[in-house]
């Protein structure tokens, strides 16, 4: 996704047009029609009584669907309450891409989901709020970047998955970015790195292992009037190994590839002052599968 590829679902015409007949506004008045309260014959006639049996039918069928509603929008819940479909993906019936509806975790550590389900869609949830805390901000902040490697790293991969990270942010490479020391933008602008999954894939999946494909749009740079690195966008998909730990999914690897990217869009790209006003303002969320 770049700057502007959003779709605009607002209707094209809520303002009115001269030659919608449908409309109130543009000159053209509203046409309604009435229908009659009884026989145009006989105006005292009144109209014929419904067949209680055709009022029954549609209650009862108004109730089911209350009832259908209700279910579907139920919160809470455990694991074990939801439905074959909504605990592995590949279960027969359901579309690769759909959403189960079921809780992702019923904790954190620190500002990280965690607790995640001993499933394959337990994985995918880990696997997408993992790629969001290693595409943030925060990974350019060296106290940070420990904390968010410590919290998701299994122990077996914690030393190496660091020391990984703390070559690839450089000093050299937050100067080459405008950023200072600590990670932290220049006074008037706000640095930008934020990961947006789209969706997630299984590639292979057991009891103790599971690899996961998070395909993910980001945006990257610097607001401000004088930034050289204004804020752009791009896709990526962000491989990851997973092991369970007893409790958990933690990562083991994690490798990162372009694409896939779809055409731009044709939206007007915003200023810098809006960007940096929608990413203090917007928060994330926790994702899950």
């Amino acid at each position: 996704m770049s700057p502007g590829d959003e779709h605009d679902y607002r209707g094209k015409d809520q303002g009115g047009r001269a030659d919608d007949p449908y409309s109130t506004l543009g000159g053209t008045r509203q046409t309604r029609t009435r229908l009659p309260d009884g026989n145009p014959g006989n105006p005292n006639a009144r109209r014929p009584v419904r067949n209680s049996r055709s009022l029954v039918t549609i209650t009862g069928i108004v109730v089911l669907l209350v009832a259908a509603i209700a279910f579907a929008n139920r919160g809470g819940g455990s694991d074990d309450d939801a439905s074959p479909g909504a605990k592995s993906s590949g279960a027969a019936g359901s579309a690769p891409t759909a959403a189960t509806g079921t809780r992702p975790v019923e904790g954190k550590t620190g500002t990280i989901p965690s607790g995640f389900a001993h499933d394959e869609q337990g994985a995918q949830s880990a696997a997408a709020n993992y790629a969001v805390a290693l595409g943030s901000a925060e990974m350019f902040n060296q106290k940070q970047r420990r904390d968010i490697v410590q919290s998701i790293a299994d122990s077996s991969a914690a030393a190496k998955l660091q020391s990984g990270f703390d070559a690839d942010y450089s000093q050299g490479f937050l100067d080459q970015i405008g950023l200072d020391t600590d990670g932290s933008a220049p006074a008037g602008s706000t640095f930008v790195n934020r990961t947006l999954p789209a969706g997630t894939k299984v590639k292979s999946y057991s009891s103790s292992t599971a690899e996961i494909e998070v395909w993910c749009s980001g945006l990257f740079g610097l607001t401000g009037e004088q930034s050289t690195k204004p804020v752009t966008s791009g896709w990526f998909t962000v491989t990851m190994q997973l092991k369970w730990n007893g409790s958990d999914w933690k990562i083991l690897e994690t490798s990162q590839r372009s694409g896939p990217s779809p055409v731009t869009g044709d939206n007007p790209v915003s200023g810098s002052d809006e960007i940096a006003d929608a990413v203090n303002q917007f928060g994330g969320f926790t994702y899950a599968r």
